[in-house]
């Protein structure tokens, strides 16, 4: 008699159960371009591995050839939102010349994808939800911006950037220069 009062109780608890699980979103289709594999070239950039916003593998940083630069920024920072088509028309105008990679951190993989595909932002980007790079660089605000010469040296600029700016700091801390 117990096990007919019992037997219920576990079924409305299965059931219960079933009802309040979390589904699973569907990943965003990416905006951003692969990434693709980087030469060793032992720069100064911590050795911290991200996965490629793509989902084709994973780079490791301190394999990264400059010159080079790296934005690092989130869909939802105000001056990421500003800066960010930016540095996409630098990866445009430096193609071939110069790596170009952003970093989204602290991020959901469907805000990043949508402010990318809203704002023409195609560049190879990194996912970095955890915050493994900027905890290495000892970054607390964003954007941040890492620049990487020829040699390996690493620069780290730690505000927004307009053109204007961005075409000096990429003059100063790689040697190219470039229009935007």
């Amino acid at each position: 008699m117990r096990l007919g009062r019992i037997l219920p109780v576990v079924a409305a608890a299965v059931l219960l159960t079933g009802c309040t699980a979390t589904p699973t979103e569907p990943e965003p289709p990416s905006p951003f371009a692969a990434c693709a594999a980087q030469p060793g070239g032992g720069t100064e950039l911590p050795d911290v591995s991200l996965a490629c916003f793509t989902g084709d593998g994973q780079i490791r940083l301190a394999d990264l050839r400059g010159p080079a630069v790296i934005n690092i920024w989130a869909s939802y920072c105000g001056p990421c939102r500003q800066e960010l088509p930016v540095i996409q028309r630098l990866a445009d105008a430096t193609a071939g010349r110069l790596t170009v990679l952003g970093v989204d951190t602290n991020d959901t993989r469907t805000a990043a994808a949508s402010f990318g595909a809203d704002h023409g932002v195609s560049m190879p980007t990194l996912f970095d939800p955890d915050r493994k790079l900027v905890t290495a660089l000892g970054v607390v605000s964003l954007p941040s911006t890492v620049f990487v010469d020829a040699a390996g040296k690493m620069y780290v600029h730690r505000y927004p950037m307009d053109a204007a700016d961005l075409t000096e700091q990429v003059r100063e801390h790689t040697g190219l220069e470039v229009r935007l």
